[in-house]
């Protein structure tokens, strides 16, 4: 791979980069304007897909996503991945402009702890063995270790979509976060696998006859969806400027151990790699911690609840009851 492919890599996720993070931003203030009109996203609510700045947002985001996908074709991904912690820079910075969510001094150290660890992680990832066909791609995938990766995500998933989220989703970033991150991760390689295939077509190799392709492409499909779907309600639950950072930190740690499976790409790494690899994925965890420490709480809003007063009483509607309330009851 030649320099002037790299530099075209760099500055395609420099870009990537840029639009992804301002998509956090527009996509937080078109959910706010959509939960004011009718029930909120982290509540199972579709008002959003009418909010012109929400589709801004996921605009700016597929136009980053491809400017991605496009970078992983011209540079390796240890040169790739890095970059995509501009995206939690910018989305910070965004969100304390235009959406006035205030973030920690420890917060803004945690912050810089989650994008150094990640780094050291990608820097010290082992190089991944490039694939020549969809074949050879297919055959990675069948690999008893990887299908134990995929059983074992799938059945995660499954128990946070339907066990943990409907008891703690409102309260715990990690559940939509995790079901984001999991899901992520089998997007990458399925994409990853794409793209070989464009690649390798645009060449005169033609990979569009072969039923794998189509596979890895339905399966990238659904876990995009379910990704933006999950990642819509952690953003209108909770604050961007957190779920940026963990966001990042949880995709791209499942990412790396997801292609590392699949591609085998840990054979033969020395032992001073595999220490630099744990001691970033401690300084992520330190960063992580930090940002929970000091995350800021939005104020609750229960969707259902009405409250007026009528001269006399407080009178409130939860939930289709009526409950009556004396004021110093009600401003306890």
């Amino acid at each position: 791979m030649g320099y002037s492919e790299n530099t075209t890599g760099l500055v395609l996720a420099m870009v990537s980069s840029l639009f992804i993070g301002t998509s956090f931003i527009l996509k937080k203030k078109g959910l706010k304007r959509a939960a004011a009109a009718g029930t909120r996203a982290g509540v199972g609510g579709y008002t959003y897909l009418l909010e012109p700045l929400w589709w801004a947002g996921m605009i700016t985001m597929i136009v980053g996503e491809v400017s991605n996908f496009v970078a992983y074709i011209y540079a390796p991904a240890v040169l790739v991945t890095p970059l995509g912690a501009l995206s939690i820079i910018i989305s910070a910075v965004l969100a304390h402009f235009m959406l006035r969510e205030q973030l920690q001094r420890l917060g803004v150290v945690g912050c810089i702890l989650c994008i150094v660890g990640s780094v050291v992680i990608v820097i010290h990832a082992p190089q991944e063995h490039m694939p020549t066909s969809i074949q050879e791609i297919w055959i990675l995938a069948i690999q008893p270790a990887f299908v134990i990766y995929v059983a074992a995500t799938i059945s995660i998933v499954a128990a946070l979509m339907f066990h943990y989220e409907p008891r703690y989703g409102q309260t715990n970033m990690l559940i939509y976060l995790g079901i984001c991150s999991l899901m992520g991760a089998l997007t990458v390689v399925s994409i990853k696998a794409i793209g070989i295939a464009i690649k390798l077509t645009l060449e005169g190799i033609s990979q569009i006859a072969y039923p794998q392709t189509w596979f890895f492409l339905a399966v990238a499909v659904i876990c995009v969806i379910t990704q933006l779907n999950y990642l819509n309600r952690a953003l209108d639950t909770f604050n961007a400027a957190i779920v940026s950072p963990i966001y990042y930190v949880m995709f791209t740690t499942l990412t790396i151990i997801a292609s590392a499976i699949m591609f085998k790409d840990w054979a033969g790494q020395d032992a001073s790699s595999i220490v630099s690899e744990i001691c970033g994925f401690i300084t992520v965890l330190s960063g992580t911690i930090l940002l929970h420490l000091t995350r800021e709480q939005e104020p609750a809003n229960p969707p259902g609840n009405i409250s007026w007063y009528d001269g006399e009483d407080i009178k409130v509607m939860e939930n289709g009851h009526y409950i009556m309330l004396n004021d110093s009851n009600y401003f306890r």
